[in-house]
């Protein structure tokens, strides 16, 4: 039987409300009942084979009768006679929809929300209309969320760390656990000048809305004896905020960047030469500290296309870089290590030199295998020792 019952107005019903229908007319005014409801019931012949099952059908309609209205229509049948069966099922208002799923106490605590927040933030409406649904997940922290946002109002771009905002009853890591809510009211709130619009995202939170961020911090060895931050006589691997990484001033030609930890751990001395761990942090923090541009700059990266990507980008930032062992010689001594890259990329790189590019190309177009890659730690330590006298 494939007559509607119950369950099936009710399924009806629940789809406006799992698209926020439902709520977001609570926040709108705008009137979506009475509402017609899809109805399928009994054909003539099914009415005379099954007349049991119709009867027990309507009955089943008909309990839920106060939650909507039916409407009949006339059978007329040579054996039965005349008889009324549903024809069409309306909702006629909000209320009803809201009792026929079991959504009611819901409903009257979204309400409270709304309430709140007209009296408190009538910008933020519109969000509770557009996301009712995430609003109604959020409704036991809604109060501390309005508290954020009316303290970043009165203190647009306020050049501190979220610890030190104080909100009574709102530490910083129930800031942090919220920042893409937060984001996304605070947009509505706030004057475009008081908000960083180049940075997006959560990860972007604090400098979107000028709050002081986590500094990013820049790793890097000293390779010449000589040239020392400590006078222990020891290795010289160092992490300094890309602030004062920006303000060094030291005696160096060479700046070589890899971005394998071991090869950056066992990079051999040379003179006046730097090595700088690349992982972690976008290279335009590199390209901050100008006095980078008088050196001679390298980098090392993994023989396949995505180390070229990443030789692309870096370009972008310091455009003298010179690649280091990304090579057809260094590919082609180094065959026994080859591997598989997983997911190779297929764009064109615009900044690549005549060499890199027609490696490049070697390699998104398969000449010398599948998905070929060299991983910068496989080639031979003594190829590398060789490499750097040449330079």
């Amino acid at each position: 039987m494939n007559w509607t019952t119950p369950a099936d107005l009710r399924a009806q019903v629940l789809k406006l409300w799992d698209r926020g229908v439902l709520l977001a007319s609570m926040v709108s005014g705008t009137p979506i009942f009475p509402r017609r409801l899809i109805v399928k019931g009994p054909t003539s012949a099914e009415l005379a084979q099954r007349f049991d099952d119709v009867r027990k059908w309507i009955a089943g309609l008909n309990s839920y009768e106060k939650l909507y209205r039916v409407l009949w229509r006339d059978v007329n049948h040579r054996v039965l006679g005349s008889n009324s069966v549903p024809d069409e099922v309306w909702i006629d208002t909000l209320e009803d929809a809201l009792g026929l799923i079991g959504r009611s106490r819901d409903a009257e605590r979204f309400a409270s929300i709304v309430t709140l927040t007209r009296e408190r933030h009538p910008q933020l409406i519109s969000w509770l209309e557009k996301r009712p649904l995430r609003a109604l997940e959020l409704i036991g922290e809604w109060p501390k969320l309005l508290d954020i946002i009316s303290w970043v109002q009165q203190h647009p771009s306020p050049g501190i760390y979220l610890r030190q905002v104080d909100i009574p009853g709102v530490h910083s890591k129930f800031i942090e656990g919220h920042r893409s809510v937060v984001s996304e009211l605070l947009d509505l709130v706030l004057p475009q000048d008081a908000i960083n619009d180049s940075v997006r995202g959560v990860s972007g939170f604090c400098q979107r809305y000028g709050f002081q961020d986590k500094p990013t911090r820049i790793r890097f060895r000293i390779l010449d004896p000589d040239i020392a931050f400590v006078p222990t006589g020891t290795d010289q691997d160092i992490t300094v905020t890309h602030d004062t990484f920006a303000r060094l001033a030291l005696p160096l030609e060479k700046i070589f960047i890899t971005e394998n930890e071991i090869n950056f751990l066992a990079f051999p001395p040379i003179s006046h030469s730097m090595v700088v761990f690349g992982a972690g942090y976008g290279f335009e923090m590199l390209a901050e500290a100008r006095w980078l541009q008088n050196l001679r700059l390298y980098y090392w990266g993994d023989i396949d296309t995505h180390g070229f990507a990443i030789l692309d980008q870096i370009r972008a930032q310091l455009p003298k870089i010179e690649s280091f062992l990304m090579d057809h010689e260094t590919l082609l001594a180094h065959q026994p290590q080859w591997g598989k890259e997983p997911k190779p990329g297929r764009r064109d790189l615009p900044r690549l030199n005549v060499a890199e590019s027609a490696l490049y190309d070697d390699l998104r177009q398969n000449r010398f295998g599948t998905q070929l890659r060299l991983e910068q730690e496989r080639i031979g330590f003594a190829w590398v020792e060789t490499a750097l006298k040449k330079i």
